[in-house]
């Protein structure tokens, strides 16, 4: 990491399959060296799997629209349970045993992250008319003040993606979406969306395809062209909203040993890294 960094936040989305014995042990090595290196970071985490599991144990459908989940009223209950339970514990046992200083969240707790109801809209890699995903949320706030606090304290606080509202409403949100707000809102110096793949590929089955950088123009050509597709589109969505909102630098990567700590040092290297132009 660069010696700049010192004293800055970097925020780490990890996707709920890597909530499990043995999958997180490069994640925890490069988070003790980020804190060490004096570096303050923040974790954000979905639990896509996990969710999907519980939906289906309830004899549920899952209902996905270009890599989004439809939230009614019963999957909402679902989502609570699977990321602010099950996946929250999981993930503070798996990180402590690893030796991070890990403290478990979920976004409705003490207004730390806000959210409001998403309208309907058209969603790239969608249908052309306005998708309503039901209770999902956009991030309206995030409680800076909190995180600082939980920082100077030598904790790394570690986010489910469910927001709330000062009445009550509780809003299931993308962690891509909510790490990115995290991010902005820290001032990052980098958001890293880590996940089981290492990086973005042209072609899904084959990781030697990974592509070591991309522009927003890039971007949206192999979107439209159909490389980028399934959940890979809101994560580089994300990415390039992350840049919009000032963040230094996005990475997507994986989550083997050494592949983040790489990732961070040399940008491109291990996973792929979005730059403005």
């Amino acid at each position: 990491m660069a010696v700049s960094d010192a004293g800055r936040w970097y925020v780490v989305k990890i996707g709920g399959e890597l909530v499990a014995p043995g999958r997180l042990a490069g994640l925890a090595e490069a988070i003790r060296a980020f804190r060490e290196g004096g570096v303050k970071v923040a974790i954000v985490h979905g639990g896509g799997p996990q969710a999907t599991e519980l939906t289906r144990r309830l004899g549920l459908e899952p209902r996905q629209i270009a890599g989004r989940r439809v939230t009614d009223e019963q999957v909402l209950r679902v989502m609570k349970q699977a990321l602010a339970g099950e996946v929250s514990v999981d993930l503070a046992a798996l990180l402590r045993a690893e030796g991070v200083r890990v403290l478990a969240l979920h976004g409705v707790s003490g207004g730390l992250i806000d959210g409001v109801k998403r309208p309907p809209r058209v969603i790239a890699g969608g249908p052309p008319e306005p998708v309503d995903l039901g209770f999902v949320g956009d991030v309206t706030g995030v409680n800076v003040e909190l995180l600082e606090h939980l920082a100077a304290g030598g904790w790394v606080p570690a986010i489910a993606s469910i927001a709330g509202d000062a009445q009550g409403g509780v809003w299931n949100i993308n962690a891509d979406t909510v790490a990115t707000r995290v991010a902005a809102e820290l001032r990052a110096a980098r958001l890293l969306l880590v996940s089981g793949v290492p990086g973005v590929l042209r072609d899904p089955r084959d990781p030697s395809t990974r592509i070591g950088r991309l522009t927003p123009a890039e971007t949206q050509r192999l979107i439209d062209e159909g490389v980028i597709s399934g959940g890979m589109i809101p994560k580089v969505t994300e990415a390039l909203r992350g840049l919009e909102a000032g963040i230094e630098a996005v990475h997507v990567c994986g989550a083997a040993p050494g592949q983040v700590l790489a990732e961070v040092r040399a940008p491109g290297s291990a996973g792929t890294v979005f730059a403005a132009a």
